[in-house]
């Protein structure tokens, strides 16, 4: 048979926990209210796509991403179901 005298403490001690930290979220929520300044800074953006002369490929059978030589299709086998995720111009297509 479980003890069941602790549960009331448990429960207890749980909220005087959320009650602490929602009075903490509300202080600074206040003193960020009072000084003019908004929520942490996420930093600068990062630049994601491929660098320049690289194209990237996504094959779906395979769930991976992979780069190669501007103009060059990857050839890894079959299924041969790449798909060009860089943006290129319409005259270059791959080989």
């Amino acid at each position: 048979m479980s003890r069941r005298g602790h549960y009331g403490f448990e429960r207890r001690r749980r909220q005087d926990l959320q009650k602490a930290k929602q009075e903490a979220k509300k202080q600074r929520k206040s003193e960020r209210a009072e000084s003019g300044a908004s929520g942490p800074e996420m930093g600068e953006a990062q630049d994601t796509g491929a660098q320049p002369g690289v194209w990237e490929w996504f094959s779906p059978s395979r769930g991976r991403t992979v780069t190669s030589p501007a103009g060059i299709r990857p050839d890894d086998g079959a299924p041969d179901d790449w798909t060009l995720l860089t943006d290129v111009e319409p005259d270059a297509e791959p080989e």
